[in-house]
Parts: structure tokens; sequence; C-alpha cells
């Protein structure tokens, strides 16, 4: 898989999503740039490796998925925009607010399991074109494009630093060229502990993040593209997250949830050197500040 992978997704999902903005800010007398992806269709980024795989399947009649959340909201509006139907597992666990939005996108929401791993399970025995949501070449591609439009609008950034959970977002921006920091909450670390052990293997998941972010295991997939391409890996507390997530709001009146802001918290505490692009990945939680 190839930087060019990314460039077809970008030609192929572009009548379909946004091109989201870039903002550069100084905080603590630093300058950062700030890719505004919560601003996406649907709320994250998962919109775009969604888009991306149903086109490259013909758009098939129908779709299923499992998800803690945004994958499954992306999937939903995706089925949507391109005129099919979408059903979407979800854990019992899944927050209310990204529960609701799947529902109003659309989609057929079916409640399986305690985890996320479990609503896999009962989605895959379900009939449809089942849709990865990260352990996918076509997905991957998609999600690359968040860093392609880095790459073009902010030529000096040499570091994009984005949030993980199973590797799909992380995986995309290794094929820009860019460094990535690949950011994980401290009890939520599947991509940390798989390149630490050399293959991906079973991963903690308690975090408040974990909605977004609870991979219990790594992709297989995102695994051996970031572990080629030499990404570094960080992970922040659920206290530093929640606090980079209000500065958010505080400062810049950026509406994020705690998954986006991971990134942003392992910037803030000096953990990311270099000319660094923190992706703001999703808001699709209900805002209490």
């Amino acid at each position: 898989m190839t930087s060019a992978d990314v460039v077809a997704a970008a030609d192929r999902i572009r009548p379909h999503v946004r091109r989201t903005p870039l903002w550069r800010v100084e905080v603590d007398g630093r300058p950062l740039v700030l890719k505004l992806e919560h601003l996406q269709l649907s709320g994250s980024f998962k919109l775009r490796g969604a888009v991306n795989t149903l086109l490259t399947a013909d758009v098939p009649d129908r779709v299923v998925t499992a998800s803690g959340g945004n994958h499954g909201l992306g999937v939903a509006t995706a089925a949507r925009l391109l005129g099919t139907q979408a059903t979407v597992y979800v854990p019992v666990s899944a927050p209310e607010g990204k529960v609701r939005r799947i529902e109003a996108a659309g989609a057929k929401l079916i409640r399986a399991g305690a985890t996320y791993a479990q609503a896999v399970e009962a989605a895959r025995e379900a009939s449809g074109f089942y849709v990865e949501a990260y352990n996918d070449l076509a997905v991957i591609a998609g999600q690359g494009t968040v860093a392609a439009e880095v790459v073009e609008d902010a030529p000096d950034v040499d570091v994009v630093a984005v949030a993980v959970g199973g590797g799909g977002l992380a995986a995309g921006a290794a094929l820009s060229g860019l460094h990535v920091a690949a950011v994980e909450p401290e009890n939520c670390r599947a991509m940390h502990d798989a390149l630490a052990a050399g293959e991906p293997v079973d991963s903690v998941v308690d975090s408040v993040a974990s909605s977004a972010l609870g991979a219990s295991r790594a992709g297989t997939v995102p695994f051996g593209i970031l572990q080629a391409a030499g990404a570094s890996s960080v992970l922040v507390s659920d206290d530093e997250l929640l606090s980079a997530r209000d500065r958010l709001w505080e400062e810049f009146r950026l509406a994020v949830e705690p998954a986006a802001a991971v990134p942003f918290a392992a910037w803030l505490h000096g953990r990311i050197p270099g000319t660094v692009c923190v992706v703001l990945c999703g808001a699709n939680t209900d805002w209490t500040p």
C-alpha cells in the first residue's frame, strides 16, 4: 500500500466529504497547527474510510458494521449519502449521544454484547457487506486523506499527531510521508502494546475515551504500516486528555470529544517534538463544559 492509494481515495470521496480546515494557533508561546476534522460530516474522520470502502465495493445493497460509535455513524452517513441501507451493531455501553446520531442518520441500530468485540462478533454473523472499522486497506486509504490534506495545506508540518484506537487513521497518515505520533490513553493502548511486543496483542480497555479508542487489539494491517513507518507511540493519562479537551474549549471554543483531545494533550506536555499538526478527529459527544 502506498501514497497512490490515498490519492485515489481522495479523488473517489471528494464529492461526498468535506475538506476540513487547518487553523494555526499559539499555545503557551508555541506554534501549533490544528486539523479541524471534527467538522467533518458525521462529526468524525470515520466518514472518509466508510465512503471509500463503499465506493470501492460499488456500493453494496446492504452494509453492516460494528462500532463503539464514530465508525458506525460514519458508515450510517456514508450509506445515506450513497443511497444504500446500513445496520450498525453497538455494545450496550455505547454512549447515547452516538447511538442517537447513528439512528438519526438512517441506520438500523442493534445493541449486542457488553464490549465492542462482542458487537463485532454479532455483526459478522449478520447478512450484508461488512465494513471494517480499521483493519482494511480501503478504510486506511480513506482515512489517509486527512493527512494528505495537511501535507497540501501546511507543507512546513513534519509531524502529524493522531489519536489511535485500532490504527486506521494513524496508518493512513503514515502513508502521507509525515512522521506519525500515535497517541493513546495510558489504559487504552492497543497500538502501543503491539509496537512494544512486535505484533498485535490483547490490551486493556479502560479510559474515558474508550468509546472511540476502545480496540482491545490493534489491527494487523495498520500495525504493519505503522511499524514499517517507524511511528512514535505516545501515551497520556485520562486527566491529561480531559484537561486538554477543556482547554480547547476555553481558549479556542473548539468542542471535541475526549478521544479527539488525546494528541493535543501529548503535545501540551512536550511529548511530540517537531513542527506538529494535531488532528482533532471527532466531536460526537453531548457537550458538557
